[in-house]
Parts: C-alpha cells; structure tokens; sequence
C-alpha cells in the first residue's frame, strides 16, 4: 500500500459516538457531514474512528457527478472496509450487487447493537469481527500467487497432534508447509504416526529428546523450513482457517517486519470457561505480540538469529531481540486465536488461572470464541 493510504492502524475497538452516514454529494464522498476527496487518506478516516459506524446512503447513480457515479460509490466503499471502519447498509442497490456481490453482502450483514452497557462488549465484538470481514474482502484483492509459509511447531503432547495438524490443514489462501519438532517423543509413537499419515500437507519432522531446551528444539525445526515466511504455531490452541492469511493482510497493509496477533481468548480448561481480555490494544505498533502467533520473512527470522536455546521464555525473548535489533512489529486483531490454559506448570507462560479471570473483558460457560473463528 502507497504511504498515506487508510489501513486498520488506529481502529478503535470501543466507539464513544453513535454511528453515522456516509453520503454523496456533487460527485464526493461525504463522510460523517464531513466532505472528502478521492482517494481516501488515512488522515481522514482518523476523524472516523470514534464513530460506532457509517450508514451507506446510497445515492442515485442516474444523476451522474450531481450525486455520484458507481466507481466513486464503489472506491469510498473500500477504501473504508480497507480501513476497518465499520461501513453497512440496510440493503444494497442492484448496481451495487453486481458489482461487488461480497461486499454487498457483508455490508448488510451486521448494523450497530444496543449500546445497553450490560451488552456492549459484546456488540462491540460484533462491530469487531464485521470490521475483519470487509478488511479482507477490500485488501486481499483477487486470486492469485500465494506466498508459501512454514509453520514452525515443536510437540511433546502426541494426544494434541493431531487436533494441531487439522488446524494447519485448514489454513486458506495459502501454500502451507510443516516444520516438526518433537520434544521427547519418537515419530513411531501411535498418536504421532496417526495425525503425520492423515495430514494432507508436506510435513518435516526434526526428533530430540526431552532434555533438549525448548527454544533449541523449536530453532532446529526452523531451520528446515523452506518457505519464503516463517510462523510460529502453538500445538495446544485454536486458530481460525484464515489465520496465517489475516497475518499476511496485516503485514501488507503495515509494512511491518514481524506480526502477530492479540492475546485477547483464553480458554481456561479446568474451569470450561471462555474469557477475552481487552487491554491490549490492537492494530497498533508494539514490542509484543502473542508468542503462538509470531510471523515473518524467513530471511529476517535468519537475519535476527532465530530461536535462542532457552527452556522458557522463547517468543519473549526473540520478539526483545527482534525489536532491540530494529525490527518493527505490528500487533493486529486476535479474534481468530484462542490459547488453551491448563494448570500453569503445563505451560512455558506460568501464569495461574486465577490471573486470567482478574483481568477478563468477558467470560462464558464453555469454549466460546469469537465467530471469526469458525469452530464446529
């Protein structure tokens, strides 16, 4: 994207002012009451960004430049979604429908929900996930080449292979590899054998035994990744089909050097409960990421060294080294990536459960993510 262009930089997840209109007037978008030029610049969706959403009042395209003509509908319309601003409609004019049938379609998907405040985390949820949509219908743009990502993943949990593996499978818009590492488990083991034969996927396995660090193990299977990306993968949590492709987008539309998600879902496993945490912003430029969701060029994952060889405290410590090297990280949304929580010692983040319900936005009986998700 050309500097200036509008990107999800900035979105704010909570809106203070209600929704407003986008309309035509004289040939120019009107956005808010505020008339603007074509192309949109990202100065002036700023101004946007308290709002809850823009309402599309569609103007008659027979008038010609006295409202607007349909390419000028059809540019502000994505030049918003591109933006993540949260644009619908009640309905879309035929026109409209023919050309951009998708977008047509998620436009009038969602409205704003109440703004009761016993309900409003959750519509602003909603509001959220609407947002993600249109990103991706505006800024993906047509089929074509798709880069090829290895996915860096180190197991000593052979029961959660499989699950983990499915995952991958499932990944869209994208040529996906595996890169194996076995912590302490042998590939014979049953549970392994199963989940490498039924993976669809091309898949390389590294074996080292328990004593092995934990970042060694992860650093030796990334070094036989052959794809142009690197992503790192966690065989314990959830990620959404579109996962690696929404850190694709995010990395395009940012210029960042390394991405990853918010830490946001929690699925607290002793307990059946679902929690989202929402103090850590995203759509911003940050230090930290989420460590199951770190992704970058393979070059720049080699220019910065890799993983060091700690037990603990892997992804922290590559993400401190990245950043004091240079390296600029992006933070985008987490809605498709949920982390399971155990007991804290079956974790290399040790946190107790108890932590995670203090600092919980929302909590639900049950596994519930977000709809991005797409879980069955």
């Amino acid at each position: 994207m050309a500097e200036g262009d509008p990107t999800p930089l900035g979105y704010t997840r909570t809106p203070a002012e209600g929704p407003a209109d986008l309309a035509f007037r004289d040939g120019r978008p009107v956005l808010g009451g505020e008339a603007a030029d074509l192309p949109l610049t990202a100065a002036a969706v700023a101004g946007l960004r308290p709002l809850e959403g823009l309402r599309v009042r569609w103007p008659d395209v027979r008038a010609g430049e006295r409202q607007a003509t349909p390419e000028t509908v059809l540019r502000t319309v994505l030049g918003l979604a591109a933006a993540g601003v949260p644009v619908y409609a009640d309905e879309a004019p035929s026109w409209f429908k023919e050309a951009a049938p998708d977008l047509a379609v998620t436009l009038t998907s969602w409205a704003p929900g109440p703004r009761d405040a016993s309900v409003r985390s959750v519509s602003d949820l909603r509001r959220e996930e609407h947002s993600l949509r249109l990103r991706r219908l505006a800024l993906r743009g047509p089929a074509g080449a798709v880069p090829k990502v290895s996915v860096v993943m180190s197991s000593k949990r052979p029961e959660l292979l499989g699950a983990a593996l499915g995952q991958i499978a499932r990944q869209r818009h994208v040529d996906v590899e595996v890169v194996l590492g076995l912590h302490g488990v042998p590939s014979a083991h049953p549970d392994v054998r199963r989940a490498l034969e039924s993976f669809p996927l091309p898949v390389t396995v590294r074996e080292a035994d328990a004593a092995t660090p934990f970042g060694e193990v992860l650093d030796r299977a990334a070094d036989m990744a052959s794809g142009d990306e690197i992503a790192k993968w966690d065989d314990d949590d959830w990620y959404s089909p579109e996962h690696l492709a929404d850190l694709i987008m995010a990395r395009s539309y940012s210029g960042a050097d390394i991405v990853g998600t918010a830490a946001e879902f929690f699925y607290l496993e002793p307990l059946r409960v679902t929690v989202r945490r929402t103090d850590y912003t995203s759509e911003i430029w940050s230090d930290h990421v989420a460590g199951g969701t770190i992704f970058l060029a393979r070059a720049k994952f080699q220019e910065i060294g890799g993983f060091e060889g700690v037990a603990r405290g892997v992804d922290a410590q590559f993400l401190k080294t990245a950043h004091a090297a240079g390296a600029r990280i992006y933070r985008t949304q987490g809605l498709g990536y949920v982390l399971r929580r155990t007991i804290a010692a079956d974790h290399t983040w040790q946190l107790p459960l108890a932590h995670f319900l203090r600092v919980a936005t929302n909590q639900w009986r049950g596994f519930r993510p977000s709809l991005v998700l797409e879980a069955p």
